[in-house]
């Protein structure tokens, strides 16, 4: 039997990363699996004020902190909830207006800096076990970061990939449909498809294989997302929902019936479904709060023997 726990959408929380490191011997799983999205969304400047005061605006509250205590549990909170402290001052910030290509240089600093601090801890967790990171980025990450990941020793790349756990093979993809934000890793559909089928080709046993791909398949119940207007706002104030998943991945799925497959995504699409025989699984994301949405699955020879979705 084999017991893996699955994460995703941790979208550069530190506190969730450390969780999730610690999840494989918390939760007596054998092997660890990370979906796509792990780096965060923002860079938060921290402005000098002279002396120890700077000045911070986090989520539209200004914050002035006046000694070394206050910037250092502001940094944790900053980092915490997955967003980038900047050391910063007024002078820069007036040319940083001026230069967005300039923003962007430091964004991806901020974003590799943090990805390869999360590298080097997993080595050092995970160092003298057996225990391994299953990784594939997702479409909010830059593709940076793949060769910051190829550097750990114990956090393994398997975008495109097929991989052997414990006896069950896993295809993994952090690639997804198109989205409206025109993010780093998305395309259409026929190319999703070739994506998928260049993987599922390469399976000895595909009825006994995981599938870990990022997106949800379209119309699954674990793909509802508020429903934009041409305007990208959301339309009745967020109360009218749409299926937004990968209609490819579903025909793979239908077609190939492996006996689970690994979602996110759509961080409020908490769940389970079944499309034929395949248990289909999204844990969701609470990475702003700090909380580690996860799914422990328990599997037998072409059998799920259980699966419970955590909260951590």
């Amino acid at each position: 039997m084999t017991t893996i726990f699955f994460a995703t959408d941790i979208h550069g929380s530190d506190i969730c990363w450390s969780k999730f490191l610690n999840a494989g011997k918390f939760y007596g799983a054998d092997q660890l699996v990370l979906g796509g999205d792990m780096t965060g969304k923002a860079v938060i400047p921290f402005i000098h004020q002279g002396g120890q005061n700077y000045r911070v605006t986090l989520l539209e509250q200004v914050f002035n902190i006046t000694n070394e205590d206050e910037l250092t549990d502001l940094k944790k909170r900053v980092r915490s909830r997955g967003y980038y402290p900047y050391m910063t001052n007024p002078d820069e910030i007036a040319e940083l207006e001026k230069d967005p290509e300039r923003v962007s240089r430091i964004f991806l600093q901020e974003v590799l800096k943090v990805v390869q601090q999360w590298m080097d801890l997993a080595d050092k967790k995970l160092e003298g076990t057996d225990m391994k990171v299953y990784c594939s980025p997702g479409n909010d990450d830059m593709d940076e970061v793949d060769e910051v990941i190829l550097g750990s020793k114990h956090v393994l790349l398997v975008e495109g990939k097929v991989s052997s756990l414990d006896g069950h093979e896993m295809i993994a993809s952090g690639w997804s449909n198109i989205t409206p934000w025109a993010t780093h890793r998305e395309e259409d559909e026929d190319q999703l498809a070739v994506r998928y089928e260049a993987m599922i080709s390469q399976l000895k046993d595909p009825h006994n294989s995981i599938f870990n791909i990022h997106v949800p398949p379209f119309k699954s119940g674990l793909d509802e997302a508020p429903e934009l207007d041409k305007d990208l706002r959301p339309v009745l104030a967020g109360n009218s929902m749409t299926p937004v998943g990968s209609k490819a991945l579903r025909t793979a799925i239908e077609k190939t019936q492996p006996l689970v497959s690994l979602h996110g995504h759509i961080h409020e699409g908490r769940g389970s479904t079944r499309i034929g025989k395949t248990l289909c699984i999204n844990p969701g994301s609470m990475y702003e709060q700090g909380t580690l949405l996860g799914a422990i699955v328990k599997l037998g020879r072409n059998k799920i023997e259980n699966y419970v979705l955590t909260t951590g």
